[in-house]
């Protein structure tokens, strides 16, 4: 008689009826064993997005800025908050717009979201329109860090979003004075494009975050003065056509591809011709994220 596990490792079991029978054990135990090791990890579980709302939407929209810090103003995000509205409307966000606020007024509206009770919403989502420098953006008065602005909707300060997803989109981008063509006339006419460097790094931010920006770091930043940034504009035309069908992380690589196929065909910057924008997203999801229909 042999042991059945110990002499199947060492191999001294002679038997092959013995011998068939814990090969099928041995079988058993591999496939219970890698069954163990994937416990909980489904590759296809998505985000719970089946609560009452879908969720709170905030869009800050800096379009002008105090003289003294010395920024141009940004024509063309107004084309780009009306985008945003629309499609988030479509998703079921309920959405906020804050149009040129203070850094106090920033921080206040930022802060009352994060306490907020988000018990029976899908997620959170964040919109920035501005210009940025050092993984800062700029409100109307200041710059806040990106950092302390995710910060606040930690697990440890806001428990309410703890498992959920927590959608930050970024369209900021450094302003140069010196080279940036946007310092027209206040009655635009013609539609001009205005190309700036990347202004922040991808930055961590915590599990159940991603972060979507409109820029990669060593790429450049377009935005035309009538129709609205690049980025905006095609995130919002494939939130139109995919956003309640397509996996968001899907979507957003498709938006990287579209963003990255186009080129600058008018600016008085010469210099602006051939830079490519390539966006980028960082994404600490934990499962997928899909808007879907909401039940009526």
């Amino acid at each position: 008689h042999c042991n059945p596990v110990g002499d199947l490792l060492t191999g001294r079991c002679g038997s092959q009826s013995c011998c068939s029978a814990y090969s099928c054990f041995s079988v058993l135990f591999v496939i219970k064993t890698m069954q163990n090791s994937s416990l909980g990890l489904d590759p296809t579980e998505e985000y719970k997005m089946n609560n009452k709302k879908r969720g709170l939407a905030l869009i800050f929209n800096q379009e002008r800025f105090f003289w003294r810090l010395g920024l141009n103003d940004r024509h063309g995000t107004n084309a780009d908050r009306y985008s945003l509205e629309k499609r988030l409307q479509d998703l079921n966000f309920e959405v906020k717009t804050y149009e040129n606020y203070k850094q106090e007024e920033v921080l206040e509206r930022i802060n009352e979201a994060a306490e907020a009770d988000h018990s029976d919403v899908d997620c959170f989502l964040l919109v920035f329109l501005s210009h940025g420098e050092n993984d800062h953006v700029y409100t109307y008065d200041g710059k806040i860090s990106i950092q302390d602005i995710t910060s606040l909707f930690k697990g440890d300060r806001c428990r309410s979003l703890v498992g959920k997803p927590k959608i930050f989109i970024l369209q900021v981008q450094h302003d140069d004075p010196v080279t940036a063509c946007d310092a027209v006339d206040s009655e635009l006419k013609t539609n001009e494009v205005v190309v700036d460097a990347s202004a922040v790094h991808t930055l961590p931010a915590g599990a159940d975050f991603i972060m979507c920006y409109s820029v990669a770091e060593g790429y450049y930043s377009h935005r035309e003065t009538i129709n609205g940034s690049w980025y905006v504009q095609d995130l919002c035309e494939l939130l139109q056509k995919y956003g309640e069908s397509l996996e968001f992380t899907e979507l957003l690589t498709l938006v990287n591809r579209k963003v990255s196929m186009r080129s600058v065909g008018n600016s008085s910057d010469k210099s602006s011709i051939g830079k490519k924008q390539v966006p980028c997203f960082a994404s600490m999801l934990t499962k997928k994220l899909y808007f879907r229909p909401k039940k009526e």
